[in-house]
């Protein structure tokens, strides 16, 4: 591991910890991750000569983490009703430009990007109030899960890092990415196991999940992590570029950072949720 980047991930970690069990650090960082994630996906795409709509991309993308945040909803899920508006915005902007070659795939990527980074990163907000205090607050069981699901992710792309780069011989996706390896991708599997095992105290105490089941747990999210990996790994392929930015020295962009949780975050609430209902 390089100097920048040891540097850089133990910033990013210093700063993953304080914002899970700050609340107001908590919003700052989402808030900015989700801005800085915006930006960087809406440039690699107009680096391809999409006419995107960035600016509303953006804006109606920063409203969907700050209205789930506040709790300020009208009816259940009234974040997608920012998507349904922003997809109108975009319309109405089409019927005003004077061309209107490639105004499906325009439109269908800046939707595309409101989707993927700013309302699958807004599930970290649910998960985190997921287990509400008397105050509606954020609960620490609800910290905790936040924290269960930050490990176990996070894990698998240190193992990945680790493992791939001492031992990964036999490419896992060359066209999708060259340096992803499958030694890579079972180191993952194995790191996400193990955090999840260790931070088994971290998951609610009226699921009572055996150890066995804890594993898998930790399997499944960090193979998740790692499809939302590959994922962005396939953006960058196809948009040519190496990282989404320079946010920090030796790791790249908010996109590289973040990746793995655009898919688990989601998905994690939604397991968690079912599973809570059925206790």
């Amino acid at each position: 591991m390089s100097k920048q980047r040891l540097i850089s991930s133990s910033v990013s970690i210093l700063i993953t910890i304080c914002a899970v069990i700050y609340d107001w650090i908590f919003f700052v960082v989402i808030m900015g991750l989700t801005l800085g994630g915006l930006y960087e996906f809406f440039y690699m795409v107009k680096k391809k000569g999409i006419p995107i709509y960035s600016y509303v991309g953006i804006f109606i993308g920063i409203l969907i983490p700050a209205s789930i945040y506040s709790r300020f909803e009208l009816t259940r899920n009234w974040e997608l009703l920012f998507i349904v508006v922003g997809f109108l915005l975009i319309l109405l902007l089409q019927f005003a430009r004077k061309d209107n070659t490639n105004a499906i795939v325009g439109i269908s990527t800046t939707l595309f990007g409101i989707l993927y980074v700013s309302w699958f990163f807004s599930f970290l907000i649910k998960i985190r109030f997921l287990l509400p205090g008397s105050d509606g607050a954020a609960s620490f069981a609800g910290i905790k899960l936040l924290g269960f699901l930050v490990l176990v992710t996070k894990a698998g792309d240190i193992g990945a890092l680790v493992v791939g780069s001492r031992l990964g011989k036999h490419p896992l996706l060359p066209k999708v990415s060259p340096n992803k390896s499958v030694e890579g991708c079972l180191g993952s599997f194995v790191f996400s196991i193990l955090a999840a095992v260790a931070g088994r105290n971290l998951l609610p105490a009226v699921m009572n999940f055996p150890v066995w089941q804890v594993a898998l747990v930790g399997a499944f999210f960090g193979g998740v992590g790692q499809l939302g990996d590959l994922s962005e790994s396939l953006i960058k392929r196809d948009c040519n570029v190496k990282d989404s930015g320079k946010l920090l020295p030796g790791m790249g962009g908010v996109l590289d950072i973040i990746d793995s949780l655009l898919f688990a975050a989601p998905a994690f609430y939604l397991y968690m949720s079912s599973a809570l209902n059925a206790v």
